[in-house]
């Protein structure tokens, strides 16, 4: 990597001090619970980033007897990594009572003081080039679950019997009206998709390697469907009408009983309107945010609906490729709403691109042409999951600032919907 030992260093430093901010509003009991099995609790998000430093950046093997060697970590807080060996299964994280949030976190603490012990000598080490890409690839592995840790924890305040609990004491205004939607044209061709990964400049390896994709001329939306453009498709019928749907979806929308987006719940006051959960609470909608928490069945449902569809991951990165990746992203000063904002007034280019909510994309998640899987453990991390899942663009506002890139290739399952998911629309251009 091109960073310095100091910089890696003061990186490194700065994403776990990030990670300790984010769980420090809440208690012991809010960090211990799973709400579903797609979620993870606090601690286990706070445990399971430690031990990967401690497995891949130290290499704890359990034997040496330093305060941060601990065996019975190595199978609690392993995620998927089935090289390492046995690990406790993912449904049942939340029983995992001990160890502690206490001890969780002098654990941290004693891998923090470890690794920045060790990234003081390691200019010295043979393989220097390597370590450093580990320890590049654990911060931004731990922005993932900052990220993670926020969704998940909204999802379990959600069903908290108590009126309204909230991560966050904010205010929110009311949200400008965006104006009308707007469309962007581009030319196709033969456009160049992906990184080179250059080993000086970070990327996951599922970006790469940069490759050519034929575009067909297309038109993006200038900004994100709006939780009053999405009020106007439920008036409609658009969670009863089966064609607008695919099977698949139909199927998932009618066992779950969907009729809105996630989050949103029937007024107290007026059947026929709806609040929302928020991290600030529960309030009314405001028709002019984005809608967010949507699976992948209902914005493709949504898309055809409006004579649409939703874009490739190919043309929506080339879209962006070239913008500075600046959005609504995640921040810690005490203004910030922890929510989708609206997109503020026409520009005549796109809005929202980056920042706000993960967009949808029709690509299914594969890997590119020449995509090869790194040797050890470290390659299940992300070419195991490349089945049965659809590609998300941009980031969002639970995305910290400076992780998310043109190239950044999210994915999900298309009917999950407690990450922070939106929707963009794409169309054909003639001529």
């Amino acid at each position: 990597m091109d960073d310095t030992a100091e910089d890696l260093a003061r990186r490194f430093a700065d994403v776990r001090a990030r990670t300790e901010q984010l769980a420090a509003p809440l208690s012991a009991e809010d960090q211990v619970v799973q709400s579903m099995t797609d979620t993870s609790p606090t601690k286990w998000h706070r445990a399971h980033t430690t031990w990967f430093f401690a497995e891949f950046a130290l290499g704890a093997d359990g034997t040496t007897g330093r305060a941060w060697d601990r065996p019975e970590y190595r199978f609690l807080f392993n995620s998927y990594y089935d090289t390492v060996g046995a690990r406790h299964p993912r449904p049942d994280r939340g029983v995992v009572t001990r160890p502690s949030v206490a001890e969780i976190a002098n654990y941290r603490s004693g891998v923090d003081a470890a690794v920045t012990e060790f990234l003081g000598e390691i200019d010295d080490l043979a393989d220097a080039d390597r370590v450093r890409e580990i320890v590049m690839l654990g911060t931004h592995h731990e922005e993932q679950h900052q990220e993670l840790l926020l969704m998940d924890i909204k999802h379990l305040l959600s069903l908290n019997p108590a009126v309204g609990p909230a991560y966050a004491d904010r205010v929110v205004p009311p949200a400008g009206d965006p104006g009308p939607v707007g469309w962007v044209e581009y030319t196709g061709g033969v456009v160049g998709i992906g990184v080179d990964l250059d080993p000086g400049v970070f990327s996951f390896d599922n970006e790469g390697p940069l490759h050519e994709v034929r575009l067909y001329d297309y038109a993006l939306a200038d900004r994100l469907v709006t939780v009053g453009e999405w009020q106007a498709f439920i008036a409609d019928g658009g969670y009863e009408r089966p064609k607008l749907w695919k099977s698949d979806g139909w199927y998932v929308a009618q066992r779950e009983g969907w009729n809105a987006p996630a989050y949103w719940r029937p007024s107290p006051d007026d059947a026929d309107s709806w609040w929302i959960h928020t991290m600030t609470g529960i309030r009314e909608l405001d028709p002019h945010e984005p809608v967010v928490h949507l699976s992948h069945y209902e914005a493709d449902a949504y898309a055809t609906w409006a004579g649409a569809r939703l874009p490739t991951e190919f043309e929506w990165e080339h879209a962006a490729a070239g913008r500075p990746v600046s959005g609504n992203f995640l921040s810690l000063d005490e203004s910030f709403s922890f929510h989708p904002a609206a997109a503020g007034p026409p520009t005549g280019d796109l809005r929202q691109l980056f920042g706000d909510c993960w967009e949808w994309t029709s690509s299914a998640y594969q890997p590119y042409p020449g995509f090869g899987i790194a040797d050890g453990a470290i390659g299940e991390y992300n070419g195991k999951f490349m089945s049965g899942q659809q590609v998300l663009r941009g980031g969002c506002v639970f995305t910290p600032t400076g992780h998310a890139r043109a190239t950044y290739r999210n994915f999900f399952h298309p009917h999950t919907r407690w990450h922070v998911s939106g929707v963009r629309l794409a169309a054909d251009r003639s001529g």
